[in-house]
């Protein structure tokens, strides 16, 4: 069988050996530059996996360059929508954000130690105002969004956009890696936990058959 790596478009060395030990290929998705307006969107990062490891990627046992940047299609759109209103959804991304330390590091930049390992949050207070409960059951869509990005924001209006930002942006690598895995015939793998359980969400709500799994990341 061959997986596909998700949502992140990199992962640590001994999740990469484990993939690797289980799989005859892996799949990376490039790094997300989602555009929510043709103003307004998340910077791209140009590394690849198969830059680390260019023996894995010269024998093929590692395959890149699946893009998912740019803006979303109307029927990505749908479904981060479908993500969004979802009540089971939405409660899984929040708890993930409040106690997760893998799944916080894909929303706010972490410092990091001597050996490259995540510390602590670079921006402490932008985290603790995304784990207030209150932002659980804040509604959101794309197109509302959109709207807030067109015009000056308050302080508290900033947080509020950021927050949902990180939805959007979970939503459609999901669905991005979801598409992907359904094209190619994947299994879907990742290393989190929470975006683990908010693809089973995703397909179990939409009624998606697709294989997935989690790598246990023990010591690391």
């Amino acid at each position: 069988m061959d997986a596909l790596y998700y949502p992140f478009h990199l992962c640590h060395e001994k999740t990469l050996h484990q993939l690797v030990e289980n799989y005859s290929h892996v799949h990376f998705l490039d790094f997300m530059a989602l555009q929510l307006t043709p103003f307004m969107g998340a910077t791209g990062f140009p590394d690849r996996m198969g830059d680390y490891y260019p023996e894995l990627l010269e024998t093929g046992r590692i395959i890149q360059g699946h893009g998912v940047s740019g803006a979303l299609s109307p029927t990505m759109v749908t479904a981060v929508n479908h993500d969004l209103a979802d009540p089971l959804w939405r409660s899984i991304f929040h708890e993930a954000l409040k106690d997760n330390r893998r799944f916080q590091r894909g929303l706010v930049a972490f410092s990091q130690d001597s050996q490259g390992r995540s510390s602590v949050p670079t921006d402490v207070a932008l985290l603790a105002a995304f784990q207030q409960p209150e932002r659980e059951f804040a509604s959101y869509t794309v197109e509302n969004l959109q709207v807030m990005s067109r015009r000056r924001l308050s302080e508290q209006e900033k947080l509020t956009f950021e927050y949902g930002f990180g939805l959007i942006k979970t939503s459609a690598a999901l669905n991005y890696s979801i598409q992907l895995c359904r094209h190619l015939s994947l299994v879907a793998v990742t290393d989190s936990p929470g975006h683990h359980q908010l693809l089973g969400r995703t397909c179990r709500r939409a009624n998606v058959k697709l294989r997935y799994g989690c790598v246990k990341r023990e010591g690391y």
